[in-house]
């Protein structure tokens, strides 16, 4: 039966072996291999590419991996170990919330490649896990009833995940361009108010868009981020009001 989980290997795994290569450990091959993923994306990556990088044979890797999944599992609790994590035992849970919330989105922005890596894996690595954990020791102080708290941090981090994910995906379509973000929404604003198809649809929403402000695109997504944490927010507070069944 296929293994899972690079975290459910036995304890030790291929690390342990005596005559491995000498100056590689798993640390230092996630480490590059975040690097690696960060630089060139998530297609591009291979074993032989990260192989080259620490200036070892593909071989020589698999002493410490099985698998490529494997690695890119462990790439992927790295990157939530640089999370910051609040004290979830005091303090006001909103304001928690909120910047676990914005860690998050963060995270997601500064490293493309791990949105579509985090619904493919069990994400039970120890910083995974002490994420989900302070996630849900902040929700249970909200008041909500037990069978409520699932609910809400899907609400809050799916939201999250969805937006962080887009605006990965917008801040490499800018980068590829080779311009800035104000000056990709330019371009494309002019493109589509242009055509026809699309020119009635941007003026019925004008009056919206200068409602919500923000004279940059960093300044947008901000402001509109916020505001849908806020409601998200909101919306479990009123339900620990109302007593939520």
């Amino acid at each position: 039966m296929a293994r899972a989980s690079v975290w459910l290997a036995e304890k030790g795994g291929k690390g342990g072996r005596s005559g491995q290569p000498s100056g590689l450990d798993r640390a230092r091959i996630t480490s590059v291999t975040v690097r690696l993923l960060d630089a060139d994306g998530l297609d591009k990556f291979s074993m032989r590419r990260l192989a080259a990088e620490l200036n070892v044979t593909a071989m020589s890797v698999y002493w410490y991996v099985d698998t490529k999944d494997d690695l890119l599992e462990l790439a992927l609790d790295a990157a939530f170990g640089e999370l910051a994590l609040p004290d979830a035992a005091v303090g006001d849970w909103r304001a928690q919330l909120r910047a676990l919330a914005t860690e998050y989105r963060a995270l997601l922005v500064r490293h493309p490649w791990l949105s579509p890596l985090a619904g493919r894996y069990l994400n039970i690595g120890p910083h995974s896990l002490a994420f989900s954990r302070v996630v849900q020791q902040v929700v249970r102080r909200a008041g909500l009833p037990a069978h409520g708290v699932t609910g809400a941090i899907s609400a809050v981090f799916q939201f999250v995940y969805g937006y962080g994910t887009i605006e990965s995906h917008f801040a490499e379509r800018v980068a590829a361009a080779g311009m800035t973000p104000d000056e990709y929404f330019d371009t494309a604003m002019n493109a589509v108010t242009e055509t026809p198809a699309t020119a009635q649809i941007i003026e019925e929403s004008r009056d919206l868009r200068a409602a919500r402000g923000g004279d940059t695109v960093a300044e947008m997504l901000d402001r509109d981020f916020t505001f849908a944490l806020d409601l998200l927010i909101a919306g479990i507070d009123a339900m620990v009001a109302k007593g939520a069944p």
